[in-house]
């Protein structure tokens, strides 16, 4: 056999081939793959002429496998199977019957966003994999660059090379007050209004911080951090047990729904603190992260409205 000219095989031949194979006739052969009779005939003579063999001995009544048909067939049927098993690991995939998920967001996001979306992405694929790499703000980036995640959910410091963003929902910085401080009466608080007061929020160098930090100098306050916190979550129970107030993004309250806490937006600077869907530069994401997201925006513009 001239093994170089075996690639112009199609499956349509090989199909052919195996089902004239195991019925010896063309007529019989042609009503299984839903052809004509005289398709399948053109079709094992492409064949034949691709190998330059004969694989069949036409007779009155049937066809008759030569020693080379013997030979082939075993192979052309493992490459049928293999290729059907693709096609149904493919179909799955694109109808979400298997795949997988991995979702990069630091970790106080991940629990005031997350837990509604995933929960309703299961409800309606459960054999969907899902998992979420709660990673530090600072490998935030580096979790996409490295395709260690399908996408991230964040609201970076800056717009890094190689990153696309698409905004997932509008943010600020706002002050969390327990109901009970003078200020929540207040529609808004200005940054002057916090100058000297103790305020909880995260360590320098986590996440929201440095621009925490740039805003209470752009007003011209010292701001008094007196808890310093890893996750703003301990910030919000801190505020809620009458510790003193809070600084962070509005949406963290927003999803906590505590009855004790009201957030107010910080003015004179107001200061945007959107949050983001990122995904690698030119990675395109699986059917499965698609409708993650999907999901993700359907929530989140239903709370927004």
């Amino acid at each position: 056999m001239n093994t170089s000219r075996v690639t112009g095989l199609t499956l349509k031949q090989l199909r052919a081939f195996v089902a004239v194979y195991k019925l010896r006739r063309l007529s019989t052969a042609a009503a299984q793959l839903y052809v004509t009779q005289s398709a399948v005939s053109v079709l094992i003579r492409q064949m034949e002429e691709v190998l330059g063999m004969r694989l069949f001995d036409r007779t009155t009544r049937s066809l008759q496998p030569t020693p080379a048909a013997h030979d082939v067939i075993e192979t052309a049927q493992r490459v049928l199977r293999d290729i059907d098993s693709l096609s149904a690991g493919l179909d799955d995939l694109s109808s979400l019957r298997r795949g997988r998920v991995t979702v990069a967001c630091t970790p106080t996001l991940a629990e005031v966003l997350l837990p509604p979306v995933i929960r309703e992405f299961r409800e309606r694929h459960p054999d969907i994999q899902v998992n979420v790499d709660d990673c530090a703000p600072d490998q935030f980036i580096a979790r996409l660059i490295g395709e260690r995640a399908d996408f991230g959910i964040g609201t970076p410091d800056r717009a890094d090379d190689g990153v696309q963003m698409q905004r997932l929902m509008g943010d600020h910085l706002s002050v969390v007050l327990h109901k009970d401080d003078p200020m929540a009466a207040r529609k808004s608080v200005r940054w002057k209004d916090l100058d000297g007061v103790p305020v909880a929020t995260v360590r320098p160098g986590f996440g929201v911080r440095p621009l925490i930090d740039h805003s209470a100098a752009q007003a011209g306050i010292r701001l008094n951090v007196a808890r310093e916190v890893s996750l703003l979550s301990t910030a919000l129970w801190m505020t809620s047990c009458g510790m003193g107030p809070s600084i962070m993004p509005a949406a963290y309250l927003r999803y906590s729904r505590d009855p004790n806490l009201v957030a107010r937006p910080l003015s004179g600077p107001r200061v945007s603190r959107d949050i983001y869907v990122l995904v690698k530069e030119g990675r395109s994401l699986s059917p499965a992260a698609r409708q993650l997201v999907q999901v993700l925006h359907a929530r989140m513009k239903a709370f927004a409205g």
